[in-house]
């Protein structure tokens, strides 16, 4: 998850929007909490004032007359308390509570706001001095009005709040714009990627940047010139055993015929007989060898787009095969046998697809042991054509079932095999964009290989 391109861009997004919120978020606040103070001063001055236009001198002495009005500006659904209190300059207290702590006197007329403890609670409170003035004597009158917090708390709460609750929603939209903006425009790189994996080994062709995006472009165009050079490496491998296969073929054909000259002569010296012998057979294996080689190579270099396609019926071709090894699988003592049907006919190359139905018979016949049963069968539907190839003799083992396609691989080394017959299989399958199975035989005995191609409508 450390290396995930999403996680990466939410943590460059995120870091600094959280940074911003938090920022933001404490100058909000601030900003709140300023607000509801001023509206809460602004109440206890209006209260303050309120109460000292009701003080008066009566008969050489100051009273007050607190107005209900003075003290009902400050209810509210949060349950503050309320206190005040008049007190003259000299200490007597007209009315209101007495345990307002003492204080300097502030000007005349300027209100002095503070926060102040009282009955164990936060109270802000303000201060407003009034001069009374009576046969030349003046009073100085102080007015101190204070109201717990609780309000003032739950002002700043609904100014703050919102705002934060916007910015965090503002974070959650870039967060799911993010993912979901990403989630779209990595769809051509996850394109990219499939049409990579689902890729033959062995198909070189460049990947297509279509829709792709700029910033990408040039990964792309340096796999592609990675996949060019190495088709170029894969090509010119591919010529050198085609060639090598091709040049072997004139002396290993004429060496045959040398040999086989010398066979007639017989009878001079039992020794050289023998040796002679097993050279023949050395020849003949040597032959079939280049032979698979060149028909190898060729199929590796089979493009159905470069191939001369035709409409093929493989019943009369499969026909041809079962005939041309009916000698084989006579010498070997195996049952040889054919299920063919009506017509079958795929787009494809007439040589190729023969050679792929003989290599599975071949195979088949050359793995079954002496007395066993190969059946070579041609099926068709409404869309597709199947050939398949069944004997009943050892089997493959399940855990060589993946690499009996592998150029060279036998999975028994009983058999005198080139190890590539079913690779020629694989590649002519692959240019014609057919699908292989293998499974065991019925019962569990032998192989059952079939080659599955869409089926060609008749011209």
């Amino acid at each position: 998850m450390a290396n995930s391109l999403r996680i990466r861009l939410l943590w460059w997004l995120l870091v600094p929007l959280a940074l911003y919120v938090f920022v933001t978020g404490k100058t909000e606040y601030d900003n709140a909490r300023r607000t509801a103070n001023l509206v809460q001063d602004n109440q206890l001055i209006a209260s303050a004032r309120m109460i000292a236009g009701e003080v008066e001198w009566r008969d050489g002495f100051l009273r007050v007359d607190v107005p209900p009005a003075a003290l009902e500006i400050f209810v509210s659904p949060y349950r503050d308390q309320v206190f005040y209190s008049v007190r003259v300059d000299d200490g007597q207290l007209l009315a209101g509570t007495p345990d307002f702590p003492a204080r300097a006197l502030p000007a005349p007329d300027v209100p002095d706001q503070y926060y102040t403890g009282l009955h164990g609670q936060t109270v802000r409170a303000v201060d407003i001095v009034r001069l009374m003035y009576d046969n030349g004597v003046t009073r100085r009158v102080r007015v101190t009005v204070g109201k717990t917090v609780r309000s003032r708390d739950a002002m700043t709460q609904q100014l703050w709040r919102p705002q934060l609750v916007r910015q965090l929603e503002m974070i959650a939209l870039a967060v799911a714009l993010v993912c979901i903006g990403l989630t779209f425009e990595l769809r051509p790189l996850m394109k990219v990627k499939d049409e990579v994996a689902d890729r033959d080994p062995m198909q070189l062709e460049p990947i297509r940047v279509e829709r792709l995006h700029t910033e990408l472009r040039p990964i792309v165009d340096a796999i592609n010139q990675c996949i060019a050079r190495l088709g170029v490496q894969v090509a010119a491998q591919r010529r050198f055993i085609a060639d090598a296969a091709h040049q072997l073929r004139t002396p290993l054909t004429l060496l045959g015929t040398q040999l086989q000259f010398a066979r007639q002569q017989e009878g001079l010296n039992p020794a050289l007989d023998e040796a002679l012998a097993a050279m023949h057979r050395s020849n003949r294996s040597m032959v079939g060898l280049t032979n698979k080689l060149l028909l190898l190579a060729q199929a590796e270099a089979a493009d159905n787009t470069q191939l001369a396609m035709e409409n093929v019926d493989l019943v009369p071709l499969a026909m041809e095969v079962v005939e041309d090894l009916a000698l084989l699988a006579q010498a070997r003592e195996i049952d040889l046998g054919a299920e063919l049907h009506g017509v079958a006919l795929v787009s494809g190359h007439r040589g190729l697809l023969q050679a792929l139905i003989a290599n599975l018979a071949e195979n088949a016949i050359r793995y079954t042991g002496s007395g066993g049963h190969v059946t070579v069968a041609v099926n068709a539907d409404a869309d597709t054509v199947t050939v398949s190839v069944l004997d009943n003799g050892p089997g493959i083992p399940a855990e060589s079932r993946s690499r009996v396609f592998e150029p060279f691989f036998r999975a028994s080394s009983d058999t005198d095999g080139t190890g590539l017959g079913l690779a020629i299989v694989r590649e002519i399958a692959d240019a014609h964009h057919g699908e292989i199975t293998l499974k065991a035989g019925e019962g569990g005995k032998g192989v059952h290989i079939a080659v599955t191609f869409s089926r060609a409508t008749e011209k």
